[in-house]
């Protein structure tokens, strides 16, 4: 039985992107027309800023996603509210992909960036802002989850990660000289 709690904004939009996500495979070039990649502004692609946070690579990825997102998401509702959870996450997400697609243009064209990795990464940014008991385990996770992938070869959107990692930093600065 569903209880009020269970209707936070991070778990709707958790079960948007479970959604977003069976739509995706579910449709010829799923991953490539909502994901980021040159189409963006070689094909005036302008909604996948926002859609690459939604498409997904892959049953594994989407869980790993939605879980942090469940712990960290719930966590910054759960403080700092509704309206502040939307921002950071979407604003951050968007924020991530428009300077992604920088890295995308000018030194790797073949990509096709998926995943809610980044904005993920700018709530984690804001939370290591903050808390400061957690920022080394974060900053090593972030780390660990870019790089070791790459170690054994599979592809992965490190830039993406590292920019939410600053662009959460600066949310938490900015809300810092502002409240």
């Amino acid at each position: 039985m569903l209880k009020t709690k269970d209707f936070t904004l991070t778990n709707i939009v958790i079960f948007i992107t479970v959604i977003f996500y069976l739509l995706q495979i579910n449709m010829n070039y799923g991953a490539l027309y909502f994901g980021l990649n040159i189409y963006f502004t070689e094909g005036l692609f302008f909604w996948q800023p926002l859609t690459s946070m939604f498409a997904h690579g892959g049953f594994g990825h989407i869980a790993m996603n939605m879980f942090v997102l469940y712990q960290f998401g719930n966590l910054i509702e759960r403080f700092r509210g509704k309206k502040e959870f939307f921002c950071i996450y979407f604003l951050g997400g968007i924020l991530t992909s428009l300077l992604s697609y920088l890295y995308i243009y000018f030194l790797d064209n073949q990509v096709n960036l998926v995943g809610a990795s980044g904005a993920i990464c700018v709530l984690l940014g804001y939370v290591a802002y903050f808390d400061k008991f957690q920022r080394k385990g974060i900053i090593t996770w972030i780390l660990i989850i870019s790089v070791a992938p790459l170690l054994i070869g599979l592809p992965i959107a490190w830039y993406s990660h590292f920019i939410g990692l600053a662009l959460g930093f600066i949310f938490g600065v900015i809300r810092k000289l502002t409240h």
